[in-house]
């Protein structure tokens, strides 16, 4: 027997449905830190910090990151 269930949702009614947390306004917050960080207004090594305790894989996920915005920071040729 196979039973197929078809639901038509938005991502955000998925989760609600799932009862998953909203991370919305932690997810504008990290937007808005990394707009400001490419900006130029926050230093450096606090981009570094925010991303180290964010990185899944601790050293692996952290290189994964500086190469990240080391590409964004170089001028084109």
């Amino acid at each position: 027997m196979k039973v197929t269930i078809e639901i038509d949702c938005t991502p955000h009614e998925a989760r609600a449905m799932l009862g998953l947390p909203d991370l919305s306004p932690l997810h504008d917050r990290y937007l808005q830190a990394m707009t400001e960080a490419m900006d130029g207004t926050i230093r450096p090594e606090l981009v570094e910090q925010m991303m180290r305790s964010w990185a899944p894989m601790g050293e692996a996920g952290m290189a994964i990151w500086r190469r990240l915005l080391e590409g964004t920071t170089k001028p084109a040729a």
